[in-house]
Order: structure tokens, then sequence, then C-alpha cells
């Protein structure tokens, strides 16, 4: 039985591999920069205390993602911030393969689409190691989401790790795969 490949991710194998290729003069095919993981991660400031909203968060999360989200836990104790050593304080989902091709293609298909106002994403936002991260301030412009169960709007944000040695790599990788980056002007 052979496994069905997400379309983003045959385009990946089709098209902007030969584009890196050509572009950035790789001698070898293992050379072009790839999507590694995705990595979902949401942080709860005040509703920590409150257990069925945590919850809710979670399972939200949980939702949009496709996988369960993993709980996180404070790893010291912060007076100034009311927080004691072993507390949840958030949660965190990491997709892989098609998983991640498959949440990949919703975000830019789906979700991105229906942001208010939305003009691109800031090519501002790697890391200098060809990682991309950026947040997202409502959980409810994914369509797992029924906007009537919600407690409460909520953001997350979300990391796209590549193995792409440098930001112009990766910008490149992303900008091929679809990623709707704001105009320079």
């Amino acid at each position: 039985m052979e496994k069905e490949i997400n379309r983003r991710h045959s385009y990946y194998n089709d098209v902007a591999k030969k584009a890196m290729i050509e572009k950035f003069g790789y001698k070898n095919v293992m050379e072009v920069p790839k999507m590694e993981k995705i990595v979902l991660s949401l942080r709860l400031g005040k509703e920590k205390d409150n257990a069925k909203t945590f919850n809710n968060a979670v399972e939200e999360l949980s939702l949009i993602a496709g996988q369960k989200a993993v709980v996180t836990t404070a790893k010291k104790s912060v007076a100034n911030f009311k927080l004691r050593q072993g507390q949840k304080i958030g949660a965190k989902v990491t997709l892989r393969g098609e998983k991640m091709y498959e949440f990949f293609d919703r975000l830019i298909s789906v979700a991105l689409p229906r942001v208010r106002d939305f003009q691109g994403l800031s090519t501002t936002s790697f890391d200098g190691r060809g990682n991309f991260s950026f947040g997202i301030h409502e959980q409810i412009i994914f369509p797992e989401i029924v906007y009537d169960k919600i407690d409460a709007v909520r953001g997350f944000d979300i990391m796209i790790v590549t193995t792409a040695k440098t930001d112009d790599e990766a910008r490149e990788l992303l900008k091929l795969m679809g990623v709707p980056f704001k105009k320079v002007k």
C-alpha cells in the first residue's frame, strides 16, 4: 500500500528543490534545505490557574494541530509571576512528516487568508539559523475551531524549523512553499 503524499510535500519535491538548486547552486540534492518540524506553543498567563480554561486551551491546540498537545510546566519558581515549580503554564505540539505538511498546507491555504487585515508575515522573524517564528493572535482563524464553543479568544506561536544554514536560504524555501511574506518597500 503506497502512502499518499500531501500536495505541499509533493510541490517541495517537484518544484521547490529544483528552484533552490538553481538559485543557490547546491552540488548534491541532500544539501537542499527542507522543513524539519513545526512547533506550536501556547502560553497561558492568568488563565493557568483556572483548570477548565486551561484544559479548553490545550484541547483547542490539539484540535488545530491534529495531534495531542503536551502540557508544559514551570522549571523554576518565580515569586513575581506567582509561579511555582512544576505548575502547568502552557502546551506545545511538535509536528513532523506528513502531519507537518498537512498542517502547513492548512495554515497557508485556509487560516492565514482568514486573518483580518492580513498583509503578509514579517521577513525579519528569522533567528539567524534558518528557523522562522510568528504568532497567531486568534485561534478562530482555523476552521477546526467552532466559534460558539470557545470560552476566550487566545493566540499561540508557530515556529517552522528548517535545515537551512542561513536565513536567506530559509526565506527562499518558505517563499517557494507559499508563505505570504510582506512586500518590502
